[in-house]
């Protein structure tokens, strides 16, 4: 019934269960500014979209501020929190399936890229993957509109009907209606179901192995 050449995937949230590492950086970062955070939801809000807006929208912090902050978030993220993650139940099978059906796979994340990468390595899944691309540690590319649209640029894809971007977040959904993709909302991650239900996803998955019954 569909008739996708590439699917892009979200990384957090999506592929990976990261939680852990980026709530215990943003701690991390927080107690720089004597800020004892305890609250899990408003943490998890930070597991997605970029850093330096959530350090904003949640604390007030000003541009300069909610900068330093994320170089306080990697201080703790790229020695310790880049390694407490887990993959998803089931979703190396679903890449794997993917591949042999000539699926094009792409991973577009507003984690840095080198972190992706990293991440990816990890759980032995970046040979799945035709194209890994992320955000800038500089800031210059970091939503998720402007990571899809490097992806969709680099790789020169051209129509939107071939696409499908799986996602965890509002901001996944939100990006795939901004070029015009069809988007496939997973409920296991970290956005909420009635946030990404509001954003009206093409599909709804439950699961990983859902995410491959869709697709079929």
């Amino acid at each position: 019934m569909n008739s996708f050449k590439y699917i892009l995937f979200d990384l957090d949230g999506t592929l990976i269960d990261s939680g852990a590492g980026i709530i215990k950086g943003v701690k991390y970062a927080l107690q720089k500014y004597g800020i004892k955070e305890e609250n899990e939801v408003l943490l998890k809000t930070f597991i997605g979209p970029p850093l330096n807006r959530q350090f904003t929208d949640c604390y007030g912090f000003s541009a300069e501020k909610s900068t330093e902050a994320v170089k306080f978030f990697r201080e703790y993220y790229e020695t310790k929190g880049i390694l407490e993650n887990e993959m998803y139940e089931g979703m190396d099978g679903v890449l794997q399936k993917l591949k042999e059906q000539g699926k094009f796979l792409v991973v577009a994340t507003s984690k840095p890229e080198k972190f992706a990468h990293n991440i990816l390595a990890q759980h032995d899944l970046e040979k799945y993957f035709d194209f890994i691309g992320g955000s800038l540690t500089d800031g210059s590319r970091i939503t998720k509109i402007q990571v899809l649209d490097y992806v969709l640029k680099t790789n020169e894809i051209k129509n939107p009907q071939e696409v499908l971007m799986i996602g965890d977040t509002k901001f996944d959904i939100a990006g795939a209606k901004h070029f015009g993709l069809k988007s496939l909302a997973v409920t296991y991650g970290y956005g909420t179901e009635k946030e990404l239900l509001e954003r009206e996803p093409d599909f709804v998955a439950n699961s990983p192995k859902e995410i491959l019954q869709i697709i079929k």
